[in-house]
């Protein structure tokens, strides 16, 4: 089977940690004779250094005839630490979000056994611990209009805004990933802020009658975000699948990489109308930028999402996914996760995995420094 990949390195890790994963990518078209071709393009501040764009035209053309994206990270601390800055990298995210029609955001959270011990909390907390988290993507307050300053300078606004359409689309994707995650009671938890917000209001309405119309089968609850923020850390095995608008999503599923000891294990992927993009959830990390020591797990994770999500290949999807687990068993982790490898040689070791040995690696140039 043949696939282009448009590759987005992005910033800071970006760059390092994508090339990991189309290593593993490469070792997968290898072992399955499949042909992928990789195509790289700019976003973010490498974008605006380049062409004063953080999501160039040609950028988006590339994703638009691509049969998947694969981004890294964005953010730069220049950009970050000059509030009066007019354009700035994560524009370039947002903008590609919306114009390419990314509504649902799927971040799976699932407990490696040998990393039990990494998590700051308990075992007997975070024991049994399997959720999906699925977060609106292109509403909300990231969008909302009007947003900005008053002449003065002295007050500052944004606008949180959602349509019963979009609620609707990111509630069907919700119940339909419960129904095939195999659980004796797939349940859905909405979380809003129904108690204060208007909007939050409109997505119980219209939640509750997605699933009395369409999935009655699967459960319903409804949880507040200050409390659901709270159970997250103290009863997570509770959860199954969280629904949720754009801010409150982008907020508890980076909470959520308390539960697995490293949010370098969270992978992702945004699919929507057009082409989906898979991505690792954390950030830029700059600090260590260019030092091959970021962890690449989580988006050679998001790259086996897109094999299964993308592409339908479970095989390669579940072998690529398999891989990677043999290697924090293994012990062949970077050093937030308490292990002694680089960047490199994690996707070196994953590689080999897939490939069914490092000869093969070798032997087939995609070897790089284990």
């Amino acid at each position: 089977m043949q696939k282009k990949i448009a590759v987005l390195p992005g910033d800071g890790i970006g760059p390092e940690i994508t090339a990991e994963a189309v290593k593993c990518l490469k070792a997968v078209a290898l072992k399955f004779g499949h042909s992928f071709d990789f195509e790289h393009g700019l976003i973010g501040a490498s974008a605006i250094d380049y062409c004063g764009n953080p999501y160039p035209y040609s950028t988006h053309e590339l994703c638009m005839s691509s049969n998947a994206v694969l981004f890294g990270a964005i953010g730069d601390p220049k950009y970050d630490n000059d509030p009066s800055a007019k354009i700035r990298p994560e524009q370039g995210l947002l903008q590609m979000r919306r114009e390419l029609g990314l509504f649902a955001n799927i971040r799976p959270v699932e407990l490696f056994p040998s990393l039990v011990e990494r998590s700051p909390l308990k075992a007997s907390i975070i024991a049994g611990a399997d959720l999906v988290v699925v977060r609106e993507l292109t509403g909300g307050i990231y969008f909302g209009e009007p947003r900005g300053r008053s002449e003065s300078g002295e007050r500052a606004f944004d606008t949180c805004t959602y349509s019963v359409a979009e609620i609707e689309r990111i509630t069907r994707v919700a119940f339909e990933i419960a129904a095939k995650r195999s659980r004796p009671s797939p349940k859905v938890t909405l979380v809003d802020k129904a108690n204060v917000l208007a909007t939050s209001r409109l997505w119980r309405e219209v939640v509750t009658n997605i699933h009395r119309d369409h999935f009655p089968g699967i459960g319903l609850e409804f949880m507040f975000v200050d409390n659901a923020a709270m159970q997250l850390v103290t009863s997570p095995a509770k959860f199954d699948v969280i629904l949720t608008e754009n801010m409150f999503g982008d907020i508890l599923s980076d909470e959520a990489g308390v539960l697995t000891g490293s949010i370098g294990l969270l992978p992702s992927a945004s699919t929507g109308s057009l082409v989906s993009l898979f991505e690792p959830i954390h950030g830029s990390y700059p600090q260590a930028a260019g030092l091959n020591i970021a962890n690449p797990l989580a988006t050679i994770l998001s790259a086996s999402m897109m094999l299964q999500i993308a592409f339908s290949m479970e095989k390669e999807a579940r072998l690529l996914k398999q891989c990677c687990t043999a290697a924090i068993e293994d012990g062949v982790v970077t050093s937030d996760l308490g292990g002694t490898h680089s960047t490199s040689q994690v996707g070196d070791y994953i590689a080999s995995k897939v490939m069914g040995s490092y000869l093969a690696l070798v032997s087939s140039g995609l070897a790089a420094s284990l």
